[in-house]
């Protein structure tokens, strides 16, 4: 069956964490892929999409492969060049960091006729599923020209009902509406308004007799008389 590939070089991730992406993706259908990809909460997940991407395009174009029928056949990820950096560390030693680089390839592959065969008469016999697929540059240029025609029919649609309305000379309801220098005017009455009925006087309503009794008045105690206070009379002293 024919392949088409796409590979990204110099990728700065290590291949040990791509491999943990690709391990997702592989075999499976390019639907299923994407999905898996678009979920996942892995570091190179999306520069591994946008390689998928890129071999999806690659069968379409060069080799006229239908995304539908596409499935990762192989994927993989090579170890690329490491990058040397230094660290400082105590009493004047230095640690080497390793930069890690990884070359990622993707392959995709058309199913075989026996299997899309069998595919088919599943969807058949359950009906299609529904996946989220991304539309293909055809599909998408195949959906402008659609629109294109109907608004070309739309237009002609419009077009012809305005030459029957030309055609059909006045409108019937303004022709039964005389015209407002024919008729002589005559002062319109105001609507005489209907007498307002009088209102019952309200009865006034029982008060309740208070069974309380009056509040007594205080008793008003005289203010005690004040004691006389007693004078004293200096005697004389006999001479």
């Amino acid at each position: 069956m024919p392949e088409t590939r796409a590979s990204l070089r110099h990728l700065r991730t290590s291949p040990t964490k791509v491999r943990e992406v690709l391990g997702l993706i592989r075999g499976r259908e390019v639907d299923d892929a994407r999905e898996r990809l678009r979920f996942s909460t892995r570091g190179p997940a999306g520069e591994v999409l946008k390689l998928l991407d890129s071999a999806v395009a690659n069968a379409e174009n060069n080799q006229s492969l239908p995304e539908d029928e596409l499935f990762v056949v192989r994927a993989y990820a090579d170890e690329g060049p490491t990058l040397k950096r230094w660290r400082p560390r105590a009493r004047g030693r230095g640690t080497r960091i390793r930069k890690r680089t990884s070359h990622v390839t993707i392959v995709l592959s058309r199913f075989s006729d026996d299997e899309l065969d069998r595919r088919r008469r599943r969807e058949e016999a359950t009906g299609p599923t529904r996946r989220l697929r991304r539309p293909t540059r055809r599909r998408r240029v195949r959906e402008v020209e659609e629109d294109l025609e109907d608004e070309e029919l739309v237009h002609e649609d419009a077009e012809e009902l305005g030459e029957t309305e030309e055609d059909g000379g006045e409108d019937v309801a303004l022709a039964d509406v005389p015209d407002v220098d024919d008729v002589d005017a005559e002062p319109i009455e105001p609507a005489k308004k209907a007498p307002a009925k009088k209102k019952a006087p309200a009865t006034k309503k029982p008060t309740k007799t208070s069974t309380k009794k009056p509040p007594t008045a205080k008793k008003t105690t005289a203010k005690k008389a004040q004691k006389p206070t007693k004078k004293t009379t200096k005697k004389k002293k006999d001479d």
